[in-house]
């Protein structure tokens, strides 16, 4: 374990009326303990789970790589500010990691692949392929297979974008392997109730008034796709 706590500061939100510091659910949590080197966050679109994940990158000091913004309509000047409104505890000083996001992993690989044909030693840290010759998926899977196996903290946005049911399965089995290793911590926010079905994990429901610690069988999710295998017919035309 390396990152234990997390505290949201909200009683100095510098605004109630803009995004993020107008989202209920991080106005009224005070703080996540993490007591397991897996945890998940898991709520509808909106709910603020990617929010937090991003803000708990920039307080860790991580680096995100983004795409520039080429509009300026919905410019916010606090869109990236709830970083300075969040307090981290570490178990043993803080540690690298990286934030992985599906959307922005194509333009991501191209620069790791130029890299990597200029330096070929390079490719041990993300699978040993040129990804960008590979599928979406398998090209995600590579680079988790190499950059996992170093000493971090890692965050992932809906990781499970670009995967078939069989590759969430083969992610599963691979961080049981980093999970043995202990030397690596994973924070994601997911849909897939595949992903959240990892043995022991911790997860964060933002689906209420408040981040609340459940069970996998409690998640709307679980409950949702377990209502819809159970009887697709009446699923439907309620």
């Amino acid at each position: 374990m390396h990152l234990l706590r997390v505290k949201i500061n909200s009683d100095d939100y510098p605004t109630s009326r803009c995004y993020p510091f107008n989202i209920p659910v991080l106005r009224n949590t005070s703080e996540l303990i993490f007591n397991k080197p897996i945890a998940f966050f898991v709520g509808e679109n909106g709910s603020g789970k990617s929010t937090l994940l991003d803000a708990i990158t920039r307080k860790c000091g991580i680096y995100i790589w983004d795409k520039p913004r080429r509009h300026v309509a919905h410019n916010n000047p606090y869109e990236t500010r709830l970083a300075d409104y969040i307090t981290v505890t570490w178990a043993n000083g803080s540690v690298p990691g990286s934030l992985f996001r599906a959307e922005t992993f194509r333009d991501f690989a191209d620069f790791l692949d130029d890299v990597a044909l200029c330096d070929p030693g390079r490719l041990k840290y993300h699978g040993g392929h040129i990804l960008n010759t590979l599928s979406h998926g398998e090209a995600i899977l590579s680079y988790f297979s190499g950059r996992y196996h170093i000493r971090g903290l890692y965050l992932l946005d809906e990781p499970e974008a670009a995967f078939s049911p069989s590759s969430q399965v083969r992610f599963l089995k691979l961080l049981q392997r980093l999970e043995a290793a202990g030397h690596a911590q994973f924070i994601m926010a997911t849909h897939s109730p595949i992903l959240l079905a990892y043995p022991g994990a911790q997860i964060f429901s933002f689906d209420s008034s408040r981040i609340e610690e459940v069970n996998y069988e409690d998640t709307t999710h679980y409950r949702l796709y377990k209502q819809f295998f159970t009887d697709r017919s009446a699923f439907l035309e309620t």
